[in-house]
């Protein structure tokens, strides 16, 4: 069902009140317009707000990574793919890739590892057989496709000579 790999995770704009003193997009509206691309892709996934609303569980994001690599400006269209790089029962890890859409510069990544999680308990929880199926099936897809740069990275700044 989801063989594309990476998957497209739609498109979005630089909006002017994303846009700091600095005349780029703001740090945190970085991660904004990431997590509306993955709201995007788990809205197709079926695990998006319809599956909370049905089931009362969700994904909760564990731990990110974000890379900061090419700055974008006002107007600037994005594009964004995930890439599931694990999963298990209980978890997700994925990467996912902003890119200017028209001159296909990366611009940021965002690597995260989420959790299925019963709201009522707010506890971990495990995914139900068809999205167990669903991210079986998608790693098989994403296992032929090369690590993004960047996967695992660990921050530092490196030894002085």
């Amino acid at each position: 069902m989801f063989t594309e790999a990476p998957l497209d995770c739609g498109r979005a704009t630089v909006l002017p009140e994303w846009v700091d003193y600095n005349g780029h997009m703001n740090v945190g509206y970085y991660v904004l317009a990431i997590d509306q691309a993955l709201d995007r892709s788990f809205d197709r996934f079926d695990c998006g707000k319809s599956y909370v609303e049905r089931t009362n569980r969700s994904f909760f994001v564990l731990e990110t990574h974000v890379r900061y690599l090419r700055e974008v400006t006002v107007g600037a269209p994005l594009a964004f793919s995930f890439q599931l790089i694990g999963h298990d029962a209980k978890r997700l890890h994925y990467f996912i890739e902003m890119r200017h859409a028209e001159e296909g510069f990366l611009s940021a990544t965002s690597e995260q590892i989420a959790l299925h999680v019963d709201l009522g308990t707010r506890r971990t929880e495990v995914m139900p057989d068809h999205l167990q199926a669903l991210f079986a099936d998608m790693a098989a897809a994403h296992a032929a496709l090369p690590a993004p740069e960047g996967l695992g990275r660990v921050m530092g700044l490196g030894r002085k000579s």
